[in-house]
């Protein structure tokens, strides 16, 4: 597929997408979702990939939302397709089995910042915007926004959120839990590949593991998701890429994790 709407390109075992709609702040319609998808496809693919940033191209937007002109003619029959294809593919988004990047580069608005909530975590720009502003337009979060927020900020904060519309900074994006890290707008790319390349030099199986252990047990109780990371604890022992880093430690060098996940 030729991609009109993004930007998708490996370096190194990185892969980065750009969502490249720079005129409508990166707005997302349905040749946007349609291209993610294929770019996902792409990735679940390519085991060469061991690490994927998403960011928006040009300097004022990651992502502004969906495409108002897009879903102002739609029927409510064509909306909830729209809603729940946005919803699948950050679904797919989120299960993809290596560690995923926000970049924020500017503003991350309703659709936008539920597809940052969607990656591993976010990494932003002093000057980025986030927020779910769909309450203004008489209408709600359609990407997931209202269950995500919920468990990244807790239920009040996200209630507030969601209900007044408002937009936060990057501080105070950090200081409730939405944002990992905070960088001047010319260091934040550096900053996302220094720890893209962290996290590229360590094994796959391990890098999963803690992937699902934390997302899958955040929904059971203690004890099962603790019964959870003991068969992961196994498997990654014995894989190996667990075998190549206990060998390493003990020859005092550093690991060369090589391993796949099939």
């Amino acid at each position: 597929m030729n991609y009109e709407t993004i930007i998708f390109e490996v370096q190194d075992g990185i892969g980065v997408l750009k969502f490249n709609r720079p005129k409508a702040l990166n707005a997302i319609n349905e040749q946007v979702l349609q291209e993610l998808n294929d770019a996902i496809d792409k990735v679940e693919k390519d085991s060469s990939i061991r690490v994927l940033i998403l960011t928006g191209e040009g300097d004022k937007a990651f992502v502004a939302g969906a495409d108002i002109s897009h879903m102002v003619n739609l029927t409510p029959l064509q909306l909830r397709g729209f809603s729940r294809k946005g919803q699948e593919t950050l679904f797919r988004l989120e299960r993809l089995p290596i560690p995923v990047i926000a970049c924020v580069n500017g503003y991350a608005l309703g659709g936008g910042t539920e597809i940052a909530m969607a990656c591993d975590f976010i990494y932003a720009s002093e000057n980025a915007k986030f927020g779910q502003p769909e309450i203004n337009l008489g209408i709600i979060p359609g990407f997931g926004g209202t269950q995500r927020l919920s468990r990244l900020v807790g239920k009040a904060m996200a209630k507030e959120l969601c209900m007044t519309g408002k937009m936060i900074d990057a501080k105070e994006a950090k200081e409730i839990g939405l944002v990992n890290q905070v960088f001047p707008p010319d260091k934040l790319w550096e900053e996302t590949m220094k720890t893209a390349r962290v996290l590229a030099s360590k094994g796959k199986v391990s890098l999963k593991a803690v992937k699902d252990c934390i997302e899958r047990g955040f929904d059971v109780d203690l004890r099962d998701g603790c019964y959870m990371e003991s068969d992961a604890f196994a498997l990654c022992m014995t894989s190996p890429d667990g075998k190549e880093g206990m060998t390493a430690f003990l020859e005092k060098r550093k690991p060369e994790f090589k391993g796949e996940l099939e």
